[in-house]
């Protein structure tokens, strides 16, 4: 007879999950470190031969016309890898990768990893910023929408958020330009048209700063309102899914008032579908916004992947790429793990 029919007690508990919770989570969690290793992987082979697959020369388009001899295409491609076979370029894309070079950039004169470096901070200084106010502002709005579905305030800011979700970034932020840093008509403008930084500002002084705050107010602006509607109508759809619940009837049977069984209670539920979109936009934070960036000048990988696909410089981009494949790779591990944690019936 086993220890389990011996004892109902250790074969109800155990049959709950309770001295095996720590178990499963850990075989959870090593399945999904698994899975994203895997699409790691897939993405590296992606990534190798997406530029591969390209039409014409790549030493005369990378070359940019300046390589008309034999000798010199031939020198090009010694210096490159070109010369070798698939196969080999694939197996040297793979070690160098690892060992954390990711290549020359013919446009930057350096190797991609630098240049990967110097542009990320601006990137994630814009997109950050304004995923964080979206994700805040947006909870706000659904949670009082939501719980006061069919009000003024439910009709106006789910009409407004949709009407701001379908505007393109680029025209919305043009618009903001016209009338916040040009100035429409005598009005002066408010704001710098581009730019991350003023002429003659030290970017680490307290002046930098403020000057840096100023040049992305307009941007960060418009990527606000552009995510605002993702976090505004997810929160206000799982809200209403959560109203009609049983435990918050049971919370009102005990006499909690309305803004308690919202905010304690029905809140931290509907939070969970949010906090997915939320991670995966931070995710997307190293791919940058590239028409928001290429129209206000903010040099970061937005306009760095712009710039790369003018030329266009392979082994730059197969690094934008990859950083950006990267980081939503890992933010979804991470938000399944916090997932897993936080709510046991995700493990089943």
């Amino acid at each position: 007879m086993s220890i389990a029919a011996a004892d109902p007690a250790a074969a109800a508990a155990e049959s709950q999950g309770g001295p095996r919770r720590g178990g499963g989570y850990r075989r959870y969690a090593t399945g999904k470190v698994l899975g994203s290793l895997g699409s790691l992987v897939f993405m590296l082979v992606v990534n190798f031969f997406l530029f591969r697959v390209l039409p014409g020369d790549p030493a005369r388009t990378l070359g940019r016309g300046r390589l008309r001899t034999a000798e010199q295409i031939e020198e090009f491609n010694e210096t490159y890898g070109l010369n070798q076979s698939t196969s080999e370029q694939f197996f040297t894309f793979l070690k160098n990768t690892v060992n954390g070079d990711l290549g020359y950039s013919i446009l930057y004169r350096g190797p991609v990893s630098e240049v990967l470096a110097d542009r990320l901070w601006p990137t994630l200084l814009l997109v950050g910023t304004s995923t964080l106010l979206a994700a805040l502002i947006g909870v706000w709005m659904g949670v009082r929408s939501g719980w006061e579905r069919g009000g003024r305030f439910d009709k106006f800011s789910t009409g407004s958020s949709l009407t701001l979700y379908s505007m393109p970034e680029w025209w919305l932020g043009l618009v903001l330009i016209m009338v916040f840093a040009v100035g429409p008509g005598p009005l002066p403008g408010l704001f710098p048209t581009g730019g991350l930084h003023s002429v003659g500002v030290e970017p680490g002084t307290l002046e930098g700063v403020l000057d840096t705050a100023w040049h992305l107010t307009l941007p960060v602006i418009t990527l606000t309102l552009a995510y605002l509607a993702d976090y505004a109508l997810i929160m206000r759809g799982s809200l209403i899914d959560e109203i009609g619940s049983d435990y918050l009837t049971t919370a009102r049977a005990k006499g909690l008032r309305d803004h308690a069984v919202r905010n304690k209670h029905a809140v931290p539920n509907a939070l969970l579908p949010t906090t997915t979109v939320a991670a995966l936009n931070f995710g997307f934070v190293v791919g940058g916004a590239i028409t928001i960036e290429t129209i206000f000048s903010i040099p970061g990988l937005g306009l760095l992947t712009y710039e790369a696909l003018e030329v266009p410089d392979f082994w730059l981009l197969q690094g934008v790429f990859l950083l950006s494949s990267a980081g939503v790779i890992l933010a979804n591990l991470a938000i399944n793990l916090v997932y897993g944690w936080l709510d046991p019936r995700v493990r089943a």
